[in-house]
């Protein structure tokens, strides 16, 4: 095959025999659910980033789902949230009834700005569900000051952003809960799966139960429902995965990290083109996915079309949360709702990237995105 046509993914996930041996065990153990494998699991992630406790869900979405659930945000209260997420920042407390509030992000981090948010509150405003985007830690200090002052909630999502510090400390472990996502294109993966991590005994016990139908198991029987829950169970085969995908994560940073690393010096000389924000005394970022933003004016879906007619995947990221047609039925939002995201929503693709990818598939990248921009520019 010529290797202008070789096609390059978008993300893939690292995995190896220890992954395979490890779900094996689980196999031949016979306990493939509410086994040792997901308490292991929950014991090293809570290590990991510094939080007494940890609980395993479905989902990076159901953990979301649940702090929402706890803290009782229904029928006519008011998130405040990003426009620059994955829509399950909004939908986790949605499902319970309660109204989005979007505001816009910083023009260079792309997370919430604080100021903003402030300027959001009402009377009818419970809590901030703050995002970790693309892996680069929010102003959390920040933010749960401003929340502090009205009493809200604040609600971490961290889904892109396992590994991450901010202010020398890994996130998760400042205080709020915090929820990781574990999909194929994520630092580690389980397939599918996410945890909360909390630093209240009490909001872990109830996480425990509500994502297993709502069960009492000091009670003693397995048919003991004290609350209503959801089956937002895990399985000990994704754990077992986590569990191998967790020991080498040291090495999926260093490699991810140099990846992008790689990815900066080739776009360094490209006109037309920036990378985000670099880490900070503050702030480091997990690289989630590689996002390079284009100048202003550049046709995105000209230079996206070339790119795929070349074998190279690539994809929006993201599109603003509160222009997503069901957003727009249901509320009547529209543009000029968050200028800053709306643009940096216009204007940003990724680029293919893994923990393994290859830096001659970078230098292609590179060369066909370099070549797509001088014809459409």
């Amino acid at each position: 095959m010529r290797q202008e046509t070789r096609e390059v993914p978008l993300s893939g996930a690292w995995l190896g025999e220890r992954e395979e041996e490890l779900v094996l065990e689980v196999l031949r153990s016979g306990r493939l659910s509410l086994g040792p494998a997901i308490d292991r699991f929950e014991e090293l992630l809570a290590e990991r980033v510094g939080a007494p406790y940890a609980a395993a869900v479905s989902s990076g979405t159901a953990g979301l789902h649940l702090l929402c659930h706890i803290a009782g945000l229904g029928a006519g209260d008011e998130v405040i949230t990003s426009p620059i997420s994955f829509v399950a920042s909004a939908n986790c407390f949605m499902f319970g009834g309660a109204t989005p509030a979007f505001v816009d992000v910083d023009a260079r981090t792309l997370n919430l700005d604080p100021d903003a948010v402030e300027a959001a509150i009402t009377e009818r405003t419970r809590a901030v569900v703050v995002v970790d985007m693309f892996g680069y830690p929010c102003e959390l200090d920040e933010l749960r000051a401003v929340a502090d002052r009205d009493g809200l909630h604040v609600i971490e999502d961290a889904a892109e952003a396992l590994g991450a510090e901010y202010k020398g400390r890994p996130v998760g472990s400042h205080g709020p809960s915090a929820v990781f996502g574990f999909y194929p294109n994520k630092q580690i993966t389980t397939g599918e799966g996410g945890v909360v991590v909390t630093h209240s005994e009490e909001e872990w016990r109830q996480l425990v139960s509500l994502r297993n139908q709502g069960r009492d198991y000091a009670g003693g029987s397995w048919f003991n429902h004290v609350r209503l829950g959801f089956n937002y169970r895990w399985t000990d085969i994704q754990a077992a995965i986590g569990i191998a995908q967790l020991e080498k994560l040291d090495r999926i940073l260093e490699l991810r990290a140099a990846a992008a690393a790689r990815y900066a010096d080739l776009l360094a000389g490209i006109d037309g083109v920036a990378t985000l924000a670099a880490d900070d005394a503050e702030h480091r970022r997990s690289w989630f996915v590689y996002v390079a933003e284009l100048a202003p004016g550049i046709d995105r879906d000209a230079v996206m079309a070339e790119l795929r007619r070349q074998g190279i995947a690539t994809a929006e990221y993201v599109p603003c949360v509160h222009l997503q047609p069901y957003m727009r039925e249901r509320y009547g939002f529209g543009e000029g709702l968050c200028p800053v995201a709306e643009d940096a929503s216009r204007r940003t693709l990724a680029l293919p990237f893994h923990t393994t990818i290859a830096a001659e598939d970078q230098e292609r990248v590179v060369e066909v995105l370099a070549a797509a921009l001088e014809r459409t520019s």
